[in-house]
C-alpha cells in the first residue's frame, strides 16, 4: 500500500512536547489547526472550517521544533499520513489521524524566521534516510561566493 503523502499549513494548538523512547530516540508531538474558509456562491457568505491534526515528528527534528515552534505559531508540516483506531475510555472505538513528519518549517506569509543551522550528530536519526554521521567536509567556495555542494540552510 502506498502512503499517503501530505502538506498542510496551519497554527500549532500547544506548544510542542519532546519526549525519549527507552532507546533514547526524541520524539515531539504537537496539533495543528488547518482552516479552510469558502464562500457561499449564492448568499455571499464565507465560512470557516477547522480540522485538528496531530504531528509526530523524530531525532534531531523533535529536538529542533520542541526548541522553535510555540503555541500559536505557523508552519507549514509535510509528511505522511496515518489513521490508527483505539479504544475510548466508554468501550467504543475511536480514529485517529495524525501526520508522521518528514519536514517541519515556519511559514513565512505574514511572519519573518532567523534560520540557524546546526550540526549534524553522530548516530543520529534522519527521517531521510541519511543516517546522521558526521558533518561533511566543507569545500572551497568558487569565486562568486556560493558553493554548490552547501545546503541551503
Amino acid at each position: 500500500m502506498a502512503d499517503a503523502n501530505v502538506t498542510m499549513v496551519g497554527n500549532c494548538t500547544r506548544d510542542p512536547e519532546l519526549r525519549f523512547t527507552a532507546s533514547g530516540m526524541q520524539v515531539t508531538t504537537m496539533g495543528l489547526a488547518v482552516n479552510h474558509r469558502r464562500q457561499n456562491r449564492q448568499s455571499g457568505e464565507w465560512t470557516e472550517e477547522t480540522s485538528f491534526v496531530d504531528v509526530t515528528c523524530f531525532g534531531q527534528m523533535a529536538e529542533n521544533v520542541a526548541e522553535t515552534c510555540t503555541k500559536g505559531s505557523r508552519v507549514l508540516v509535510t509528511g505522511r499520513l496515518s489513521v490508527r483506531t483505539y479504544e475510548k475510555r466508554d468501550g467504543g472505538t475511536g480514529v485517529a489521524v495524525e501526520v508522521v513528519a518528514d519536514e517541519i518549517g515556519p511559514s513565512l506569509r505574514w511572519a519573518t524566521a532567523q534560520i540557524t543551522r546546526n550540526e549534524r550528530r553522530e548516530g543520529g536519526y534522519d527521517s531521510g534516510g541519511a543516517g546522521g554521521g558526521a558533518p561533511r567536509a566543507q569545500s572551497a567556495a568558487p569565486a562568486g561566493g556560493y558553493d554548490t555542494d552547501e545546503e541551503p540552510f
